[in-house]
Parts: structure tokens; C-alpha cells; sequence
């Protein structure tokens, strides 16, 4: 079933929460380190030598590699990531790869090895400051989970605003704006993978016991908030292009209020503890009032198109809960940045938004457009002919998927026959 040990956070914990996280497009709630293992000790007697020494090397390189990479990851506008002797998110991200399949074989046909080592993780956002389970789906869980995490803090080293060649002020080009949206998508992938194919593995008692960094909320909602970032980069490119329509924005902005609200559905109960968790609450919650704002305003902007005065006043209402839920944005901004870990950005960010994508589009024409589209109405119409409550956004299916990522097959290695261990059913997971 797999033994479960939490150590509780004390005062000399060596958990990796930097006073500051740098410049933040993509908050990632920070990395789980690995802990350690000594596989002679729970696998000597079972495994070959090689297979038992490939095993230890590629879960060493990463856990070295990690705990190189956790401190380094929230720098920005670095040349390089091994300038110090550090990995880069690629490096890490690699080992990982080569890691998996190998340590599936403890899994493999319902092996009773998997309970055979206890693997331990440095936490983030849950109260203990580690967790060590005898059991190697949570190692495969843990394992999924940081390739998340790599790529979110890929795609925020992609989408943070660059100096131009020309000098002027910083932008994101289309190349990385296009880029992010895929590593999104395969971020995406993974946490979808851990929810449907690796939690059903554990049982129902053990699966309770997981620190909440991997929580089945939380893996949703970082699911979902990977989606949703993906949409803001869709839309923003659509602000930026001539050909899209009114309508396309306005379902863009849709899919994004639908994958914020479920990222906060998700997580909104969860013990999540102060410091990391506590920002990522912040941070899912920003987002989703700013989709809102988004959202309201163009569906607002299509209303007011219509021929009648129902709906101009439904117009005014729309454009009025946006103005509203933007201003409630720039509170919820200010609050996420003023949350430890602190972050680069500060309130100026709103006043200084970057030159691409939605925030710069929509700070600079909600009010605008508000103001004058509720003037013109409210002159036009009487006070009992403009609606007073906002009209109820359109319900669009998401668009965006997960990457359809599968475990890879066990390497070739526990095939031999001198691989003992005992064989179970597979319905004895």
C-alpha cells in the first residue's frame, strides 16, 4: 500500500522559497525537490547490478540537477543557465525523461517492488515540509508533476517582455508568443496524465495522504491554468491581428473565464499553505476577474451592434461589469505581487503594461469605450430601459486540449528473467 512519513515544517527547513520570484507572466508555484535514495538497500537482492546502478544514476542526475535548478529557475533574462555550473529547464526536463522509464519498471504488471523504496519530496505548497512514500506511483506522480512545473517556467521565461533590437520599450515576439502556447499545451498534458491514468493507481486511503501539491485539485487546477494562459496568448494575438473579429474574441475571452473559474473551483478549499500555495490562490484569482473583464467587454462591444434598445441596454450593463471587474483585476494584481514571495512586477506593471497582448489592449480601452458607450445610451434611453444587472456571458466548449501525453513503455532492461521481485495482478494496484 506504500508507508507514508510528512515531516512537518520547522524552522531551519530546507524548503526552497526565495524572497523574491523575479518577473512572473506564468506563476509556478515551486519546484518539489527530490530527495535521496539508496536503492542497494531496498532493491539489492532483487534487481540485476546494472539495472540496479542505471536506476540510481538517472535518479541521482536528477536529483542534483534539481536542486541546482529550484533557487536559479525565477532569475530572468538569463544567458545561461549553466553559466555556474546549473542545469537549464531543458537539462532537467531531459533527465526526467530518461528517468521515467526505467522507474516504471517498479510498476510494471502490478510488481510488488513498487512497494520496495520510499522515495521522499521536498514540498511546496503543503503545510509538511516533505513527504516520503513507500510506494513508486507516487515517485511517477512526483516525476509528472515536476515536468509541469519545467515547462510553466519555460513558457514564463518565453513571455516575459524583451528589449527590441530598435530600442524600444520591451515586447514578446510572435515566435515566442506561438511557442508558449504549445508548451502550454504539453504542460497541460502531463497534470491531465497524472489525474486520469497515475492517482487512480493509489488507494483511496493513500491517495488522501498526499501532500497537496499533489492534490487532484490542484493537479486540475494547474491543468486548467495552463489551458487558460494558453487562450490569454490566443487572444492577445488576436488583438493584435486585423482580421479577427469581434466574435472571435469574445469566444476567446469566454474560454478563459471557463478555465479560471474551474482552476478556482478546484483549489479554492484546498489547505493550501501560506507562501507558495497562498500565491498561487491569489494569482488563479487575478486571472480569472481579468478574463471577466475581458470577456464582459467584448461581448458588450457585440451587444451594442444590435438594432434595439433592449440590447444597447444590455450593451451598457455588459461594458459596466467590465469596467467594474477590471478595476477589481488591478486590486487583485496588486495583491498577488504584494504576497510573499514577491515578484518583479509591481502595481506600476498596470500602469506600464507590457506593449503586446490583452492587458495592454484592455487597460487602455475598457474605461474608454465604457465611459462612452454609456454616455451615448443613458442619452438616448430612459433609466428604466437600461438593464441594471449584466447580461449572462455565451457558454463556449473549450477549444485548447491537453496533449494527449502517455507513459512511456518500461525500458527493455526488466524484461530479463533475473529480475525478481514477485508478480501481482494488475488489479492489485
Amino acid at each position: 500500500m506504500g508507508c507514508l512519513v510528512s515531516t512537518p515544517q520547522d524552522s531551519v527547513g530546507n524548503r526552497k522559497r526565495p524572497g523574491s520570484i523575479g518577473d512572473v507572466s506564468v506563476y509556478v508555484p515551486g519546484f518539489r525537490i527530490p530527495k535521496p535514495v539508496d536503492f542497494s538497500l531496498s532493491l539489492g537482492d532483487h534487481l540485476p547490478k546494472n539495472l540496479m546502478e542505471r536506476l540510481s544514476a538517472l535518479r541521482t542526475r536528477v536529483v542534483v540537477m534539481a536542486g541546482q535548478e529550484a533557487p536559479t529557475v525565477s532569475r530572468t533574462r538569463r544567458k545561461s543557465a549553466t553559466q555556474h555550473g546549473g542545469s537549464t529547464l531543458a537539462d532537467l526536463h531531459q533527465a526526467l525523461q530518461d528517468y521515467l522509464p526505467v522507474l516504471l519498471g517498479l510498476v510494471k504488471d502490478g510488481s510488488q517492488l513498487q512497494h520496495n523504496v520510499q522515495f521522499a519530496w521536498m514540498n511546496q505548497e503543503d503545510e509538511a515540509e516533505e513527504t516520503a512514500i513507500s510506494n513508486a506511483w507516487y515517485e511517477v506522480l512526483s516525476v509528472l508533476h515536476l515536468m509541469a512545473m519545467l515547462s510553466l517556467s519555460q513558457a514564463n521565461l518565453l513571455l516575459l517582455p524583451r528589449t527590441s533590437a530598435d530600442g524600444y520599450q520591451p515586447k514578446v515576439s510572435e515566435e515566442n508568443r506561438r511557442a508558449s502556447v504549445d508548451i502550454f499545451l504539453k504542460a497541460a498534458g502531463y497534470l491531465d496524465c497524472a489525474v486520469r491514468h497515475v492517482l487512480p493507481q493509489f488507494p483511496t486511503s493513500l491517495r488522501e495522504d498526499l501532500p497537496v501539491d499533489l492534490a487532484e485539485g490542484v493537479l486540475r487546477a494547474l491543468c486548467l491554468q495552463a489551458l487558460g494562459q494558453g487562450v490569454d496568448i490566443q487572444l492577445g494575438m488576436a488583438i493584435d491581428s486585423a482580421k479577427a473579429t469581434l466574435a472571435v474574441k469574445r469566444r476567446l475571452a469566454c474560454e478563459m473565464v471557463k478555465c479560471w473559474q474551474q482552476a478556482q473551483d478546484n483549489i479554492m478549499n484546498l489547505p493550501l499553505a501560506n507562501g507558495w500555495g497562498g500565491k498561487h490562490r491569489l494569482f488563479i484569482k487575478w486571472k480569472y476577474v481579468e478574463a471577466k473583464a475581458a470577456a464582459y467587454y467584448y461581448h458588450g462591444l457585440i451587444l451594442d451592434e444590435g438594432n434595439t434598445e433592449k440590447s444597447h441596454g444590455m450593451a451598457v450593463a455588459a461594458l459596466q461589469a467590465a469596467d467594474e471587474y477590471f478595476k477589481e483585476s488591478k486590486r487583485s494584481c496588486e495583491a498577488f505581487n504584494a504576497a510573499s514571495p514577491l515578484s518583479s512586477f509591481d502595481s506600476s506593471w498596470f500602469r506600464n503594461p507590457p506593449l503586446w497582448g490583452t492587458m495592454k489592449y484592455l487597460s487602455e480601452k475598457i474605461p474608454k469605450d465604457t465611459s462612452s458607450k454609456v454616455r451615448i445610451n443613458r442619452d438616448l434611453y430612459s433609466h428604466e430601459k437600461i438593464m441594471e444587472t449584466a447580461p449572462t456571458l455565451p457558454d463556449f466548449s473549450l477549444a485548447l486540449k491537453p496533449d494527449e501525453f502517455q507513459l512511456p513503455p518500461v525500458v527493455p532492461s526488466w524484461n530479463e528473467e533475473n529480475v525478481g521481485g514477485g508478480q501481482a495482478s494488475s488489479n492489485q494496484l
